[in-house]
């Protein structure tokens, strides 16, 4: 096993960021102190040949329909890419498709890169896929997913608590006939958030209804096309839904209030995520704040932390959410 920067810094008796800028030679370090910390890296098989220099930022895509034209994933880079300039690297962005005939050889050029380290978003990652990124002889740190079969340095939000606190607090207003706004593309996500929902209608004894769980493409048109066909149907509707993110639920407000329901007088709506429309429509919606700028800075640091260190375990850092109420919850409408 490769010797850890600790272990470097024990048998120097220099600080750990002393050799890991020794190490690194991103920082001026004194030459006697440089040269000892170098001697003894060598001695015990520290490979220095190749430094990371920059960090690529991968998209993973699959069907690549829940990235499409979300603000989440735009806030997320956006912090990626801001911590990437203040720690002093470079960023290259880099879409990888799945289903491109050249997949395959794109990913062993990634891989084949020992001066990059890489920020890989993994929203839509499955195991089977994961696996070579598994592999990976750089450093690597996934953002938006972990997978229990494939570990890897991950740093992700939580979803399934947030869910069932969400749905617990339209059960406080009143509400007992629920419905689930569900995307019809599952990715890991929209799978805890569903566990989160079924959860709290059980914790107070409430069946869901078949006919109030609806599925739609994960995206405000989406969203919008589906509850238009149900609603010129005459499909009833619940008193509140939960939507699996922010873009189904407000394309779902739209059409709901086009149609003459009210909200939250007739209809509640709570999403997820918080993106920036959230709050701009009226009314605001009820939503789970998703600290997306900050997951990002996290995943830079952990990989940061890799490249000075690579020996350390596997490690899955959770950011938690927080419920944000606007306007789009009240009461239910009092029965005739």
């Amino acid at each position: 096993m490769k010797i850890s920067v600790k272990k470097i810094s024990e048998l120097s008796g220099f600080s750990q960021a002393t050799v890991s800028n020794a190490l690194t030679g991103k920082r001026r370090v004194g030459r006697e102190t440089a040269e000892k910390i170098l001697r003894i890296a060598r001695e015990h098989g520290y490979t220095m040949e190749k430094h990371v220099r920059r960090i690529r930022v991968v998209t993973y895509r699959d069907s690549g329909e829940v990235f499409s034209d979300s603000p989440f994933f735009s806030a997320l880079l956006e912090g990626i890419e801001n911590e990437c300039r203040a720690q002093g690297y470079e960023t290259a962005i880099i879409n990888l498709y799945c289903r491109h005939e050249d997949y395959k050889e794109q990913v062993e050029a990634l891989l084949a890169d020992r001066e990059s380290g890489i920020i890989l978003i993994g929203t839509e990652l499955k195991e089977e896929t994961a696996r070579v990124f598994q592999e990976a002889q750089m450093p690597l740190v996934v953002v938006d997913c972990w997978l229990p079969r494939v570990p890897m340095n991950a740093v992700l939000m939580e979803n399934e608590d947030s869910v069932m606190e969400a749905v617990e607090y339209l059960i406080r207003q009143g509400h007992r006939a629920i419905g689930y706004i569900k995307s019809n593309v599952r990715i890991q996500n929209f799978e805890h958030r569903a566990r989160g929902f079924f959860r709290a209608l059980a914790a107070h004894d409430i069946a869901p209804e078949e006919r109030f769980l609806i599925e739609v493409p994960p995206s405000t048109q989406g969203a919008h096309r589906v509850f238009a066909e149900l609603l010129e149907a005459g499909r009833e509707m619940p008193t509140a839904f939960f939507a699996d993110n922010d873009m189904m639920a407000l394309g779902a407000m739209q059409t709901l209030q086009a149609h003459g329901f009210r909200i939250p007088q007739d209809i509640s709506i709570v999403g997820f995520d918080d993106i920036v429309f959230s709050q701009s429509f009226s009314p605001g919606l009820t939503t789970i704040r998703v600290h997306k700028k900050e997951l990002g800075q996290a995943a830079v640091r952990r990989l940061i932390e890799l490249v000075h260190d690579p020996g350390q375990p596997v490690q899955r850092i959770q950011l938690i959410n927080e419920l944000v109420l606007r306007g789009s919850v009240a009461m239910p409408p009092e029965e005739d």
